[in-house]
């Protein structure tokens, strides 16, 4: 009961500062933030702070993990890529709203618990891929969307691009020429790619390769 009460707290904490969709609030009401964080942070779970993780890495803050699932726009999207999976949060927020969703994490040791978080919890629409995650995964393509939760040097990599869909929108973290980082949104348009700027961010870069 406590564990729902601080649950529905957060969300309302969520969309004060950002007001969220009926349908992602429902999501967001689905899954408990508290199963995803590291055993050391558990009485920060429903705090809008990211949190540190193994590996040094961290599970983003709750209204980040909104913000990015807002601007994927996700009517009308059956299937995601999410390059980063990291605890698999932000992938259990998607599994709610559309059918498949494919995530892919570098790091083997953060890619084990998260599909142990899957399990336990009953996933069966979110998939899993051990790999570097700017090459895609090309026999699941084309994605409608794709998200990239770390933050790369410049726009994505024309494979990313050819990997999704016409009409497909791409979320992710940049960074600006300043040294700073911004959200951008990328659409592809009748094989077209518009970008625009969504705001200041701050994420993990992101890093070639695969670890152990």
């Amino acid at each position: 009961m406590m564990r729902q009460f601080y649950l529905e707290q957060m969300v309302e904490d969520i969309n004060r500062v950002f007001p969220l969709d009926e349908k992602i609030k429902k999501a967001f009401l689905k899954v408990d933030r508290e199963l995803f964080v590291h055993v050391g942070f558990k009485h920060l779970s429903y705090k809008l702070d990211a949190l540190p993780m193994q590996e040094q890495q961290w599970i983003s803050s709750p209204l980040t993990v909104a913000k990015m699932t807002h601007y994927l726009d996700l009517k009308g999207a059956d299937s995601v890529l999410e390059i980063g999976c990291g605890s698999g949060y932000q992938a259990a927020i998607l599994a709610q709203l559309v059918r498949r969703v494919f995530t892919i994490e570098r790091i083997e040791s953060l890619l084990f618990e998260a599909k142990d978080r899957f399990r336990k919890l009953g996933f069966s629409n979110i998939f899993t891929r051990y790999d570097d995650g700017q090459r895609g995964w090309k026999d699941f393509a084309p994605f409608d969307r794709v998200l990239f939760s770390a933050t790369l040097k410049d726009r994505p990599p024309r494979v990313i691009f050819d990997q999704l869909s016409d009409n497909g929108i791409i979320v992710a973290p940049v960074y600006s020429s300043d040294g700073g980082q911004v959200l951008m949104r990328y659409k592809k348009r009748n094989g077209a790619i518009v970008s625009e700027v969504l705001e200041g961010c701050r994420f993990v870069p992101i890093l070639d390769g695969t670890q152990k």
